[in-house]
């Protein structure tokens, strides 16, 4: 597999929709990730994302004008011990219940599917961060319908045990924008990862389109201790 740049990624991509990147900063020391949401329709872009305890959810920024808030407001971010859960939908929820009653990541979301929208069926992407004892390991998740046939579910797993350091992995929703909007294909990208937390939040949020971008999360946490930093930048607030 060929390491690509995220920013390069994000830069020819007008609508890759929402995505998760999940790496270790090139120093070693630190666990990343990034989420960050899109949006075409007005109801999409009327989010901010807004911190909930240690983790963050969505919330409209204009409340007068939210439609249908059932796929739209949720927890993308949970911690549960030493688990930082990322998700682009509810199922957050559901994998941090489920792994609080010792199930795996991937058991937890046996229950769930692909998000009912049709005719787009948006996948439900996942990660999990699990840091103890100094050691880190994050698994991925993809749950999509069979090439645009809600009949079938398909069920992807990817676990990256002992992670190098510079390196990552990013999974978004969408190959690009179209109409129906085509599920993400593959393997999660190969791609490399800073030290600087600001400048890894800066370069990410300059490559989305400015038209369909909405909200940004990232998140450094220590290998050593647990400790993080966390940015979050959200269009409606002037950024």
């Amino acid at each position: 597999m060929e390491m690509r740049s995220l920013y390069q990624e994000l830069a020819t991509n007008s609508y890759p929709g929402r995505g998760i990147v999940i790496g270790r900063s090139a120093d070693g020391t630190k666990a990343v990730t990034a989420y960050f949401i899109m949006g075409r329709s007005e109801n999409s872009r009327n989010r901010v994302f807004v911190t909930e305890g240690e983790g963050i959810r969505t919330q409209a920024y204009d409340p007068s004008k939210l439609v249908d808030p059932s796929l739209i407001i949720y927890a993308p971010v949970r911690v549960l011990g030493n688990k930082t859960i990322v998700t682009n939908g509810d199922q957050t929820d559901t994998i941090y219940e489920g792994m609080d009653k010792q199930m795996t990541f991937e058991q937890s979301l046996r229950c769930r599917e692909f998000e009912p929208d049709g005719p787009n069926y948006t996948p439900r992407i996942s990660g999990v961060m699990h840091i103890e004892g100094g050691k880190f390991n994050y698994a991925m998740s993809i749950l999509k319908s069979n090439n645009g046939n809600p009949e079938s579910c398909l069920r992807y797993t990817y676990a990256y045990e002992k992670p190098i350091a510079g390196e990552g992995r990013f999974i978004h929703t969408y190959m690009h924008d179209a109409n129906p909007l085509p599920s993400f294909e593959g393997e999660p990208k190969w791609i490399s990862i800073p030290n600087d937390i600001d400048e890894f939040t800066a370069d990410i949020w300059k490559n989305l389109n400015q038209e369909n971008k909405v909200s940004l999360f990232v998140r450094f946490i220590n290998i050593a201790d647990g400790t993080y930093e966390t940015r979050i930048v959200n269009k409606h607030e002037g950024n």
